[in-house]
């Protein structure tokens, strides 16, 4: 179900074992060769080896599900040529002392900040309680709209810059029913430039923010929606109830709830350490953060994502969920 993403940290958690259960696979090729090293050498390029080890690494980011031995063979095979390149460019690059090179040191600095950066929310993470079932139950039984009564909706819009006397003007439309074709004649002839669309959308990809609101109208019924700096009129032109059974949607729920506990968890981690650590802005990013603090004690906006369609001459894309990017904004934190 599209609402129920991975998040990096898990992804991560996942390959981790992957690469732990290929390592055994390779090692157990090897063995039957003689070989009882933990670590085995793969190939050797110069005077530098690539190990089995190396090439279980870039296995683990590679989705390879049921494969079989054979075809695990084979991606490795793959693999090691690759890394055969990779070597070869390296000695050379290290050969014209390209390694000294500033623009490169600040690219290996900023790779290594990375991966410690997530190293430690791994740590941090690693021991998140899975939801239970009570918990499961209650989220399936509290998001209809998502499972019970999930639907799929024909959407169409308007989107307009917020201006005096428009949004009333809007909601007074959306309460009347108004089709979509005469709210844009009537923002003509307030000479307002607008854009629009249609797409069809699935309950999931929707804001959850802004889903209980588009759940509770009918078909042909509007909404003016404000966000940002910006004002949506909303028209659900069809739907079609397509429901989720508990059973079904169990396991979706679970990394789901899974996936924002651990999103909690960083935030919470990053906040603390903003806390307890002495952060000094200088120059023009000072002013900047003052600012940035300020806006941060005011009330928050709408947290509706929109557009929900895409313009009518590109491909539409479903909105993002508020759980999404987390996890990344938790290691821009760390850096």
């Amino acid at each position: 179900m599209n609402h129920l993403k991975r998040n990096p940290i898990t992804s991560l958690l996942q390959t981790t074992a992957l690469a732990f259960s290929l390592t055994v696979g390779l090692s157990a090729c090897g063995s039957e060769e003689g070989s009882t090293k933990a670590t085995q050498v793969a190939a050797k390029v110069g005077s530098s080896e690539i190990s089995v080890h190396q090439i279980n690494q870039v296995l683990s980011r590679t989705p390879v599900g049921n494969a079989s031995k054979d075809a695990v063979q084979a991606a490795s095979q793959q693999v090691l040529e690759r890394l055969i390149d990779q070597q070869l460019a390296v000695d050379q690059a290290t050969e014209a002392k390209l390694h000294r090179s500033p623009d490169v040191v600040a690219q290996l600095e900023a790779a290594r900040r990375e991966v410690l950066a997530r190293a430690y929310l791994q740590q941090l993470t690693g021991n998140v309680p899975k939801p239970t079932p009570e918990e499961i139950k209650k989220y399936y039984q509290d998001n209809p709209a998502l499972f019970a009564e999930r639907r799929v909706f024909n959407l169409q819009e308007i989107r307009v810059p917020k201006a005096i006397g428009i949004v009333d003007d809007l909601r007074k439309l959306a309460e009347q029913g108004r089709p979509i074709e005469e709210v844009a004649g009537f923002l003509r002839t307030r000479n307002v430039q607008f854009g629009g669309g249609s797409a069809t959308r699935t309950a999931e990809q929707i804001p959850l923010e802004l889903l209980p609101r588009v759940h509770a109208l009918k078909d042909g019924q509007s909404a003016a929606v404000q966000a940002g700096d910006s004002v949506t009129f909303l028209r659900v032109a069809s739907s079609q109830q397509v429901p989720v059974s508990e059973t079904v949607a169990t396991p979706g729920i679970a990394q789901f709830l899974n996936n924002r506990r651990t999103a909690e968890i960083v935030t919470g981690e990053i906040k603390r350490l903003r806390a307890s650590t002495t952060i000094a802005y200088l120059g023009d990013f000072d002013q900047a953060a003052a600012k940035s603090a300020e806006s941060a004690d005011k009330p928050a906006a709408p947290a509706e994502t929109l557009p929900l369609t895409a313009p009518l001459e590109s491909g539409a894309k479903p909105a993002a969920s508020a759980e999404q990017g987390a996890i990344e904004r938790g290691i821009q934190g760390l850096k």
